[in-house]
């Protein structure tokens, strides 16, 4: 089977952070916070798209 380097890449950079971290997703989740306050980039965050409630409409 064919693998895409560029998705090996993502894996290996992924699993290099979580070792830093033990595999602990609590300090994982906190160091990817700090990198985004340090960084000078914008983050945006949007709100959640909600699905139509299937349920709530007439069954006559």
């Amino acid at each position: 089977m064919w693998e895409d380097p560029i998705i090996q890449e993502i894996y290996q950079i992924r699993e290099a952070h979580s070792s830093r971290f033990n595999n602990d997703l609590q300090a994982i989740y906190q160091d990817l916070k700090e990198q985004e306050k340090k960084s000078s980039r914008k983050f945006v965050s949007y709100a959640p798209k909600l699905l139509k409630d299937v349920y709530s409409l007439d069954k006559t």
